[in-house]
């Protein structure tokens, strides 16, 4: 379980969160949701102990992730970054194979290479694994960066806004493979996703928190969180949760 405790966080001078608690379940898929500039960005990257609190910390299971040391905050949560910086002529396997890195430290033994496979496989790469990522469509490429997080094999995967500028196909297909992979067992992932699409949210998430100016408007389990009294507030327009083909759907009224 990630736990917020009193979370303040400031950057430049300026106070981008503010006392956030909040508990976020070990397993499952758990969506940050909020208007832009809310701090969804930023409580993801203090999530994986890259922004030192100015108050409060972020437990991460028993581990105050601001005050680990950088390898092991590794070994607890893989971080992707919007828009990830791509590299001409990367491969696809060796791009997914960076996220061995906190393991082996430049020297990967089949154990690694094994785990970039299962990745690889995991996000249905195998085909892709030899082209460079710079010729690859955009959900494709998405796809990889996804996997790449995916076998760092970390409790953890914190992902900022994967789904940003992909189609529908896309966009569904990565939400369906995270959303499997968090289910509970032995080898489920605990997510946490920014998503700016409600809709996805709406349908993927068992857990959500919503944030806006900084300041947590509320945490809970996605039925509770995304009602259409609250979501309009949340976004100050008039938007309604419906319900279609038995899933729930966000749409603008």
């Amino acid at each position: 379980m990630i736990h917020l405790e009193d979370l303040c966080i400031e950057r430049d001078g300026r106070s981008v969160l503010r006392g956030l608690q909040a508990r976020i379940p070990r397993t499952g898929l758990t969506a940050l949701i909020g208007p832009n500039g809310a701090g969804k960005s930023t409580l993801l990257h203090a999530m994986a102990g890259l922004l030192p609190p100015a108050q409060g910390r972020v437990m991460v299971g028993d581990t105050d992730i601001a005050a680990a040391r950088p390898q092991h905050r590794a070994h607890l949560a893989a971080l992707l970054t919007q828009s990830p910086m791509i590299v001409p002529r990367l491969t696809v396997s060796d791009l997914v194979g960076f996220g061995r890195w906190p393991h082996h430290r430049g020297r990967p033994d089949p154990h690694d290479r094994d785990l970039v496979q299962a990745a690889l496989t995991e996000f249905d790469l195998q085909e892709l694994a030899g082209r460079s990522i710079d010729s690859l469509s955009g959900g494709q490429r998405q796809r990889a960066y996804v996997a790449m997080a995916y076998a760092q094999a970390t409790p953890w995967m914190l992902l900022d806004e994967p789904l940003s500028a992909l189609d529908p196909r896309y966009a569904r297909d990565i939400m369906d493979r995270l959303w499997s992979l968090s289910r509970p067992g032995p080898d489920a992932r605990g997510v946490v996703i920014v998503l700016h699409d409600l809709g996805m949210a709406a349908r993927y998430a068992d857990w959500v928190l919503s944030l806006r100016d900084g300041l947590l408007v509320s945490s809970g389990p996605r039925a509770e969180v995304m009602t259409s009294r609250d979501l309009s507030d949340l976004f100050d327009t008039s938007l309604a949760v419906e319900e279609c083909r038995g899933h729930p759907v966000v749409v603008a009224v």
